[in-house]
């Protein structure tokens, strides 16, 4: 679901609010984007625990700034309110799954 009246203090507090959170940045012109999303659907069907928020950056901008985000697509995976890992390059459904089942 893309997030388009949240705060970058609301997205904060779920992450603090939830073991463990993902989220996935795009932007909807992005053809990357759009492959790396379908591939993230696939895997979020098998983790069920993963709790992941997918946010178009063009509406919430200063979340690019608050984790440095250098490019979209890009996952963020945090681990009781630390951010654990930043995925920038989705190579496969397996690498996904690899990725963010550990």
């Amino acid at each position: 679901m893309s997030i388009h009246s949240f705060s970058l203090e609301q997205l904060q507090q779920n992450i603090l609010d939830n073991e463990i959170y993902g989220i996935y940045i795009y932007t909807p012109i992005c053809g990357t984007c759009q492959v790396a999303s379908k591939m993230l659907t696939v895997v979020e069907s098998m983790l069920h625990e993963l709790k992941v928020e997918r946010i178009d950056l063009n509406f919430l901008p200063d979340l690019a700034n608050h984790y440095k985000i250098e490019s979209v697509p890009c996952f963020l995976l945090f681990e009781n309110g630390t951010l654990k890992e930043r995925i920038y390059a989705f190579q496969s459904v397996p690498d996904l799954y690899t990725k963010l089942n550990r």
